[in-house]
């Protein structure tokens, strides 16, 4: 086997030519492109000459301790479209000093350790990694992203002090982030509404989310036909939160006796699922029922309304709905009856849910993997820096750097 061709499959690039090497601090490898005419670094499209510079070279991935640069003198084109351009190589992206298999292989680090990690791992500084990941999220980012989507997932993302917050869109279907951007409210999803379309966003069908108000107004405005369906988890939230208010005003209520040491410490029982709870708490919650009616009336509620939700029938989840409202307005429990409130308000959006079976848990399971990666970096000093890491952790962008 010839050398050149030897060093060609080391490069891993088929349309090139490998014309010499020599080594310098590293192995430089002379190469050319197959092409004979040259093409426009931006449109691709061929392109007559103009001039060519210097030699210059391009990173690639070592072998083992040694490094290896790839080097060529580029030619500049006249582009019709785009004027006087360097001309497009195949082993690289436009303005950038790596090649494609080193900056797939250090977004692929990035993907699954930190920053600093990967900067010893490649022999760059954090910034250029950052770099990088841009570049690979510009090309690999599914510009078709928006197409055909049916039901999303709204929510924030709180990523530092002072209230610094994004707006994150996933897809239901596809499981994968779509969108993200800096702020909250009305107004920043509205800029996701505005880059989706007229078309597309008469094709949505559900939109989940949690109670903000500013979420709310943006759907209701800018895509009416879509139905709202409030998270299950924060609706029965509400609940346990009152639950746990009526708890804090009985231990208030009878400070300084037993009883309220007793109370203090059934916060997990009367706020776990029933068949989560060990002996020892279903005991606590049997002595609850028979000496504080206030506490246990509550738990009743929160159990009752978490079992209406349970219904696969529209109608009889509605009816239930109805009956728990009653009860819980005729409860003498503050905190229950401005719970109820709330959720008479929501009833609709809230019973959407029995129909839709749609949660926000995929949007909190990406936030979950996004507060990993952000404590994983000790924090963002840009939101766009955040942004490029979750497109690239959640975004379902596939990088195999084993790949020829």
């Amino acid at each position: 086997m010839r050398s050149t061709t030897i060093l060609r499959r080391v490069v891993g690039v088929v349309t090139l030519f490998v014309s010499g090497m020599d080594y310098d601090q590293g192995w430089v490898i002379d190469v050319h492109p197959r092409w004979r005419n040259p093409r426009c670094g931006m449109c691709c499209r061929r392109a007559p000459g103009y001039d060519q510079r210097p030699a210059r070279r391009w990173r690639h991935l070592g072998l083992g301790r040694c490094r290896v640069w790839i080097r060529y003198a580029p030619r500049r084109v006249d582009c019709p479209d785009c004027g006087v351009r360097i001309e497009q190589v195949p082993w690289a992206r436009q303005e950038s000093v790596f090649t494609h298999d080193f900056e797939e292989m250090t977004a692929y680090l990035a993907q699954t350790m930190d920053k600093t990690a990967v900067t010893k791992l490649m022999a760059i500084n954090w910034r250029t990694v950052g770099a990088i990941v841009d570049r690979v999220i510009a090309e690999r980012l599914d510009p078709d992203r928006f197409d055909g989507l049916r039901n999303i997932g709204v929510d924030e993302f709180n990523y530092g002090k002072h209230h610094r917050y994004l707006t994150v869109v996933v897809d239901h279907d596809r499981q994968r982030v779509i969108w993200t951007a800096k702020g909250q409210g009305s107004k920043t999803l509205g800029k996701f509404f505005d880059e989706l379309g007229l078309r597309r966003i008469a094709q949505l069908e559900y939109v989940t989310m949690d109670m903000a108000a500013g979420y709310i107004k943006s759907v209701r405005e800018r895509a009416p036909n879509a139905e709202i369906v409030f998270d299950r988890f924060h609706v029965q939230r509400l609940v346990s939160n009152a639950v746990d208010e009526i708890r804090r005003a009985e231990i208030h209520k009878l400070a300084g006796t037993a009883a309220a040491a007793f109370i203090k410490g059934c916060r997990y029982p009367t706020l776990k699922n029933p068949w989560n709870l060990t002996r020892k708490e279903k005991q606590k919650l049997a002595i609850v029922q028979k000496n504080n009616n206030a506490l246990y009336r509550a738990y009743l509620l929160k159990e009752t309304f978490a079992a209406a939700l349970d219904y696969k029938q529209p109608k009889r989840a509605r009816q239930a709905i109805d009956e728990w409202l009653a009860w819980a307005v005729r409860s003498r429990l503050q905190p229950m009856i401005k719970a109820a409130r709330t959720i008479k308000k929501h009833k609709e959006d809230i019973l959407r849910y029995v129909k839709a079976r749609l949660t926000n848990g995929i949007v909190e399971g990406f936030n979950t993997r996004t507060r990993m990666v952000t404590r994983r970096a000790f924090g963002f000093h840009s939101a766009k820096a955040l942004i490029a890491m979750i497109y690239l952790c959640c975004g379902r962008i596939e990088l195999d750097p084993a790949l020829p």
